[in-house]
């Protein structure tokens, strides 16, 4: 066993982001095999991956979980984050950017950047971690690197430059020139060759070097002087720099190569332990409170939990991001949430799905717990129990379904089964609607849902299903209405007797009123709340079509009673007659619930998600424009048209479209729908449902 990192100065994290299938997992399977962690290369496509390991992962050839692949280059341990480009499992890729200090955006040659890469690099940036590029696939048919460079350079800035420039292009593509040691690099299988630079990429090689001292440069007002008058820069001045630039965001780097082939992959590696930030580079973690904690080994352990899984065999595993002191076996450390005390038995790290014990992890190391009795993703922990860091900004999840057990065995399993699940991933919710009777579990999309269901059916051998979202309609009323309610039985002996009389009003946005009107004692005082409770009872049940009855004011104003058969309990059922009977005379009409939507997009989709807007019964409340090329577009729909809103914007605006809802009003269904949802309700009732 062995310490999982010599010292903080020897940590770099580096957290692989960008869009699904530019080839993140197959980057950080090339370095962990080049740097000896695996005896050979891991495939997706052949479904052999160290990282996609998960069956959902196999079967769709896709990363869902953030997975750890740490190893040793030069002395240095390195922490890559391999995580999921798909916008469903954006969560996984924030966890991933919390834990590391530089983001390296893998990015297809052929494809340049795409949606989920620009919208991550957004969050990269007001996460305020360092980014830099990959240019993968080079080796692929119309991989073309000055495209990817035009197209990187005019979504992101004039900041981004090449540190290695590609030799030769797709099928001729053999090796990469690093501009930094002014080098050349080729792969044969797993074995690196470096040589000079070959004549024909010398000029090539001479422009990407100007380019990098002039974007460095800016690091340093004395040498930018230097570089401005003419003086090139020594390869120990452009080095420094380098270091400063790329830390404090000045500067971009991209990298190219093909992590099939291996090439530029080694070099990368050599980049990574050179000049990527250390976690000191971050700055210090600021807690809830306003605090900062500086990574340091000094000091109280205290740890961010990042990500959690459970594990069918381990149990819950616990990802850590150490921010001070050195994790040891043995320590005893407390959950800031919980105030619960965790006793650290064992320290490991993780490579895909195998764990290895370690001796320890100092300040800015990753580790991973097992078996923490209750802590979950974004939970602190620390010494004194006194550390609270800020939670991950994970977006709000917005896709909501009804999640029903397949059979009575799997109800009881269900629960605690979907429990795990979302406690693991904060980027799902799990409530229970007490208006409509069902468990709603909200995702970021489709897939996420999808994903759920097959790991109930994996991990805990639950069948579930979903079900019909019910919308939560209202009822009301609109005109004023009065009904007797009698009730009366006899079975011998002492019966039952009540007998009240009702006027409803409409209350628009007063809610319920009940106003007592008897006089004389025509209804004893003590049946009166009963009364008030009947109306309530057959209110929540709904009369039209089965919907919660609201905005109402009920008069009990005459009544009579039996001065042995009459009780609470009589006179509830008859206030239920009565309400109902005097609902059905008061001009009944459903109400839906109005959502208001804040949709951001670029200008190009704007014409297009107004348009869609006012076909599905919407209308637009205004417009703003925050930033360029960017416009705020606020609406209001029916929440009917727009409970699965995010799927139908992702396809409007090639994923680039984010919003957010919120259900503010109620306004009256127009009578063909009302009429059809009333029908519905009454063949559901006829069949027994």
């Amino acid at each position: 066993m062995h310490l999982g990192a010599p010292s903080t100065d020897k940590v770099r994290n580096v957290v692989l982001v960008g869009h699904g299938g530019a080839g993140k997992t197959s980057l950080a399977e090339a370095m962990l095999h080049l740097a000896g962690v695996t005896k050979r290369l891991g495939s997706v496509d052949e479904e052999h991956s160290n990282l996609d390991y998960d069956p959902e992962e196999i079967k769709r050839k896709l990363t869902i979980n953030l997975a750890l692949a740490p190893f040793t280059h030069k002395g240095v341990k390195v922490n890559v984050i391999d995580t999921p480009g798909y916008a469903d499992f954006i969560g996984e890729a924030i966890a991933g950017m919390e834990a590391a200090e530089m983001a390296l955006f893998v990015v297809d040659a052929v494809a340049g950047p795409q949606v989920q890469t620009e919208r991550l690099w957004k969050i990269a940036g007001d996460m305020g971690i360092a980014r830099a590029v990959f240019v993968n696939r080079l080796d692929k048919e119309h991989a073309d690197f000055d495209a990817a460079m035009v197209a990187l350079e005019a979504k992101f800035g004039h900041r981004v430059g090449a540190v290695q420039i590609p030799m030769g292009k797709e099928s001729d593509f053999s090796g990469v020139i690093d501009v930094i040691r002014m080098k050349s690099y080729r792969h044969q299988g797993a074995k690196e060759e470096i040589g000079d630079i070959p004549a024909e990429f010398s000029e090539a090689t001479e422009a990407a070097r100007d380019r990098l001292c002039e974007l460095v440069a800016e690091a340093d007002d004395d040498l930018m002087e230097k570089y401005l008058e003419g003086e090139r820069l020594s390869q120990e001045e452009l080095e420094v720099l380098l270091d400063k630039a790329i830390a404090q965001g000045i500067f971009i780097p991209v990298f190219v190569g093909s992590a099939l082939t291996l090439q530029g992959v080694e070099d990368l590696m050599d980049e990574i332990v050179t000049f990527f930030p250390e976690p000191t580079a971050h700055g210090p973690l600021k807690t809830v409170d306003g605090d900062e904690i500086p990574f340091s080994t000094s000091g109280e352990v205290t740890a961010h939990v990042f990500k959690s899984l459970s594990d069918p065999y381990v149990g819950r595993l616990s990802f850590l991001k150490i921010v001070s002191g050195t994790l040891t076996p043995g320590t005893e450390l407390v959950n800031s949430r919980t105030g619960k005390k965790e006793r650290v038995a064992h320290v490991f790290k993780m490579t895909g799905k195998e764990t290895e014990g370690i001796e320890g992890a100092p300040a800015g190391d990753i580790a991973v717990l097992a078996k923490l009795s209750d802590t979950l993703t974004n939970d602190t922990l620390s010494a004194s129990g006194k550390t609270s860091f800020a939670p991950l900004p994970t977006p709000e999840p917005l896709y909501p379904v009804a999640i029903v057990a397949k059979t009575k065995a799997d109800e009881d399993k269900l629960g605690t089964a979907l429990k795990t699940i979302v406690d693991e991933d904060p980027s799902l919710l799990l409530t229970r609607d007490e208006e409509t009777h069902q468990t709603v579990l909200t995702g970021l999309g489709e897939t996420a849902i999808d994903v759920v269901i097959a790991r109930l059916h994996d991990r805990f051998h639950v069948e579930a299903e979903l079900e019909e979202l019910r919308i939560p309609y209202r009822e009301t009323i609109r005109k004023t209405s009065q009904a007797q309610g009698r009730h009366k039985k006899q079975t011998g002996g002492s019966g039952q007797f009540a007998d009240c009389w009702l006027r409803l009003e409409p209350n628009p946005g007063g809610g319920y009123e009940f106003v007592d009107e008897i006089v004389g004692g025509r209804i004893p005082r003590q049946f009166i709340p009963a009364v008030d409770k009947g109306v309530q009872n057959t209110m929540t049940e709904g009369v039209l079509a089965g919907y919660p009855v609201v905005d109402v004011k009920v008069a009990v104003y005459d009544g009579s009673y039996h001065s042995v058969d009459s009780n609470e309990m009589a006179f509830r059922t008859a206030a239920r007659i009565g309400f109902r009977a005097a609902a059905e005379k008061a001009d009944l009409v459903l109400l839906e619930p109005i959502a208001t939507l804040e949709i951001h997009v670029p200008d190009e989709y704007a014409g297009a998600v107004m348009g869609d807007i006012s076909s599905i019964r919407g209308r637009i409340l205004g417009m703003d424009a925050p930033d360029p090329g960017e416009q705020v577009i606020k609406a209001q729909a029916p929440y009917a048209e727009v409970v699965h809103y995010s799927t139908h914007l992702r396809s409007l605006t090639s994923g680039t479209g984010t919003y957010t809802i919120q259900i503010e009003s109620y306004e009256q269904v127009p009578p063909d729908m009302a009429k059809k949802i009333v029908e519905q309700y009454q063949k559901e009732r006829a069949e027994g449902h």
